[in-house]
């Protein structure tokens, strides 16, 4: 029986005020889910129907046309309006209809209003429609677990983020009892059409559904999803198809939010560098994307480093007659070198902060990263054969694999046709952090590849960074740059004459600089009170004047860094204006493609760096996209996902300001700040950044 006190908490935290407050819906829940994205033209018509646009080709890879011989040959198609459609048109577009829809793969931001913008188009060209979402992914298609998706639970997740709706995975229907068990199982349910909303992988298996299904004339729809932004589409003549995948500019700008709000503490406490690591392990959209929204002070573009020539290094082996071939390609040394510059630089302007920007897979792109693999790969591998044992269990300590490489090393310099592990191979991975050693040298996965997602990307770039810090340091080239009002305030208030020691203790006194730098000979308590023995300011048993020990500690950095990965945060959020309505749209092209009976098709918006206005939704066939890859030790067809293009002009942009960024000069730092991310209002963002400077470079 409940008590008074009970009674009366219960009936407090009924009231209205109180429901106001502690309730889950709040207004931006309620202004999302009554938000009506607006539809393109095409969709304001009483019908629809599609158009063939010939003038766009593609490389068809003969594997493909092999494998997926029924829709190989599909065109891209328009969706256009049918403003006066004819009986038989009418009848063809609203018979009644089953249709399936599946998320596939990790969850991105606008799922749910590809959901919502098919659902209201079936329904509104036949009211007895039905949409059947299968249950966590593919496997809902394998165990014949639907839902039927009815309008009060579409409603109540309109413009929001997740998958939540029907959930996802990221089981792949891959073999030929997957495939039967999916075939019976769509027949099952009598349905007419199945969507994949997913990435390259999940419309990779579309295609292949497409392809087992056309005989039994189910249709198969795919959706681009990927927060990477790693689905791009052109065509062999690089007209852009579909300039992004959805789900992108939302976690683009969600990290930016967050990490904007770094940029602001750390200008504020000036003593961290923050080391933020976005997602994107195969590309390099999502931190492009956040440098041009932040402006942080630095920006890795594994793209970029994969790129590298070395010049000098090319001129070098020239001069030799030789060719160097490890000069293309920026080495993990070289890496942490760029960033120690940096950090040295602000600090020799007073600023020993800043904010660092870097992708997932930024080791993916070191030339030298993917040459280990294969070498180390190729030795284990070699190894094991050779003595008929295993590698990992004879050398069991990391000192006792070392020690077998530099055997090799040395065997390779008494054999020059033993090339595997030579002596450069030797010094460079004695380079590395031990840890990164380690996991280089870990037992491979079950197809012998090496499991990178494993690697802690910015513990080892950074791991080198700090090393190379303290040699700089220990050489007297990295010092905090001293304001010199600060400097001679901070004497005269002492009663110490600023120009009596200012020679003594810094190189560039007598300058102009709008900074002083200590002498490189001062880099410890014991060489400054040399250097003010010998410049007789003080006698050889003197101590030193605590204001001079006070400014002499001001000149020495200590480098603290604070380390943040920004993915899981970023594909949950809400989606933005763009996305929510890029998705809305990707729906309503879903039904028009499948009311004209198209298969094997992956719907799309074309013009999406453009305004609204001309955004114009089409089909893109899915099998000409198809080409041969490596995965897990076999080739296998798949869609080629797409990198940053640095030819780009959104990364010669940032190649062109990021000096600016860096801010290595007095003044302000040049950080942006996009701010939270607004759904509607005048200051909302219409699309990505990288988009809009490549479209303005085109018109240009």
């Amino acid at each position: 029986m409940p008590n008074n006190t009970e009674t009366g908490q219960n009936a407090f935290l009924e009231t209205p005020e109180v429901q106001k407050v502690i309730t889950p819906f709040t207004t931006d829940y309620h202004e999302r889910l009554n938000f009506k994205p607006p539809a393109c033209d095409a969709f304001n018509a009483q019908a629809t129907r599609l158009a063939v646009d010939p003038q766009f080709e593609f490389y068809i890879h003969s594997a493909a046309k092999d494998a997926l011989p029924h829709i190989i040959g599909n065109k891209v198609q328009r969706v256009m309006p049918e403003d006066t459609p004819d009986d038989a048109f009418k009848k063809e577009f609203a018979k009644k209809r089953t249709i399936g829809i599946v998320f596939s793969g990790g969850p991105a931001p606008g799922g749910h209003n590809v959901i919502a913008g098919l659902f209201d188009a079936m329904k509104k060209a036949n009211p007895e429609n039905r949409l059947l979402g299968f249950i966590l992914g593919p496997d809902g298609i394998l165990e014949n677990d639907v839902v039927e998706l009815n309008q009060e639970i579409i409603d109540a997740h309109r413009n929001l983020g997740g998958f939540s709706m029907i959930k996802t995975g990221r089981t792949k229907i891959d073999s030929k009892d997957k495939m039967t068990l999916a075939r019976e199982n769509c027949k099952k349910l009598g349905l007419d059409a199945i969507v994949v909303v997913g990435g390259d992988d999940s419309n990779t298996n579309a295609a292949f559904l497409a392809q087992e299904l056309f005989d039994d004339h189910i249709q198969v729809i795919g959706v681009p999803k990927t927060i990477d932004g790693d689905i791009q589409v052109k065509d062999k003549n690089n007209h852009i198809l579909c300039a992004m995948s959805f789900g992108f500019h939302t976690a683009a700008r969600s990290f930016a939010s967050n990490i904007s709000n770094l940029c602001t503490d750390c200008s504020s406490d000036v003593k961290y560098w923050h080391v933020c690591k976005v997602m994107g392990r195969v590309a390099s959209h999502l931190a492009l994307e956040v440098a041009l929204q932040v402006h942080p002070n630095l920006c890795m573009i594994g793209e970029e480093m994969a790129d590298y020539i070395d010049s000098e290094r090319i001129k070098k082996a020239e001069a030799e007659g030789t060719t160097d071939y490890t000069a293309y390609g920026m080495t993990l040394r070289h890496l942490s070198r760029v960033i120690c510059n940096a950090i040295v630089r602000r600090a020799e302007a007073g600023k020993n902060y800043g904010v660092i920007v870097i992708p997932e897979g930024l080791l993916e792109f070191i030339n030298e990263i993917q040459v280990f693999i294969i070498k180390l790969n190729t030795i284990i591998a070699d190894y094991n054969q050779t003595h008929d044992t295993d590698f990992h269990s004879d050398f069991i300590t990391l000192d006792e694999k070392l020690d077998y490489l530099r055997r090799l090393a040395r065997y390779s310099r008494e054999h020059s046709a033993f090339t595997i592990w030579n002596t450069r191979d030797d010094d460079l991975f004695s380079d590395i952090p031990a840890f990164f050693q380690e996991g280089l040298l870990t037992e491979r996965d079950s197809h012998g590849n090496f499991q990178f997602s494993q690697v802690e990307t910015e513990k080892v770039v950074m791991g080198l960074v700090k090393d190379y810090l303290k040699i700089r340091q220990e050489q007297g080239r990295y010092k905090i740059g001293l304001k010199p009002e600060w400097y001679r305030k901070t004497l005269k208030r002492e009663g110490f004459d600023p120009d009596y020691y200012g020679p003594v203790l810094f190189k560039n006194y007598q300058s102009d600089d709008p900074y002083l730098l200590a002498k490189d000979s001062l880099i410890s308590i014991k060489t400054l009170n040399q250097e003010l023995v010998r410049c007789k300011v003080i006698g050889k048993n003197d101590d030193i004047p605590p204001v001079i020990l006070r400014i002499f500690k001001a000149t020495v950095p200590k480098f603290k860094t604070q380390v943040h990965f920004y993915g899981y945060d970023g594909r949950g959020n809400d989606p933005t204006w763009f996305d929510s309505t890029y998705t809305y749209n990707l729906g309503l092209t879903v039904f028009s493609l499948i009311a004209a009976g198209a298969t094997g098709q992956m719907a799309a918006i074309q013009n999406l760096e453009k305004d609204f206005e001309n955004w114009e939704p089409i089909g893109i066939p899915i099998a000409p996209l198809m080409h041969l890859e490596e995965r897990k030790g076999k080739l296998a067809l798949v869609i080629e996902r797409t990198v940053v293009d640095l030819d780009s002009p959104a990364f010669k942009a940032v190649e062109a300001i990021r000096d600016k960024w860096l801010a290595a000069e007095p003044g302000p730092d040049q950080y942006r700040f996009p701010g939270p991310i607004r759904f509607s209002g005048g200051s909302v963002d219409s699309k990505p950044l990288t988009l809009t400077l490549n479209n303005l470079g085109v018109e240009k």
